[in-house]
């Protein structure tokens, strides 16, 4: 099995994996997504694909920014790994390359959000170094945009 990584900066390379998406956000139209990051590529949003024999099989979007408390950070956000390709170290893959763009970066940590729920997850960010600092709380507010 041969993998490769590519970083996706464009609008046209994301759109092109709507299908990996929707294996988080099933509901998910080409247009809505289109739209979110039509409004989220020009806030130095990116995406991380492992690809097997040009098919995505895992894909990450991330964001670099600061925060008064943290200084520069790499975010991680809409970790997702096709089922099919699960357990197979593609996660630890895309992980370990945000953590070494993040080094190169000078960036001072990595952060995430996992639904409280998702435990597999929970046990897959502690076993690649991640931990708890505090909790990300919400107020809805339309639950209609909600995905």
């Amino acid at each position: 099995m041969v993998l490769v990584i590519r970083e996706l900066s464009t609008l046209t390379e994301m759109v092109s994996e709507l299908e990996m998406i929707r294996h988080l956000y099933p509901a998910f139209t080409f247009e809505k997504y289109k739209s979110f990051l039509q409004e989220m590529v020009p806030h130095n949003y990116k995406q991380l694909g492992v690809y097997e024999n040009d098919v995505c099989i895992g894909l990450t979007g991330f964001w670099t920014g600061y925060k008064l408390w943290a200084g520069k950070y790499i975010e991680i956000d809409n970790f997702v790994v096709d089922p099919s390709h699960r357990a197979k170290g593609i996660g630890k893959m895309m992980t370990d390359y945000i953590h070494d763009l993040a080094v190169a970066a000078g960036c001072t940590m990595i952060t995430l959000d996992a639904y409280s729920n998702n435990f597999t997850a929970h046990r897959f960010y502690y076993n690649q170094g991640f931990e708890p600092k505090g909790f990300h709380f919400i107020k809805i507010l339309d639950e209609n945009g909600v995905s």
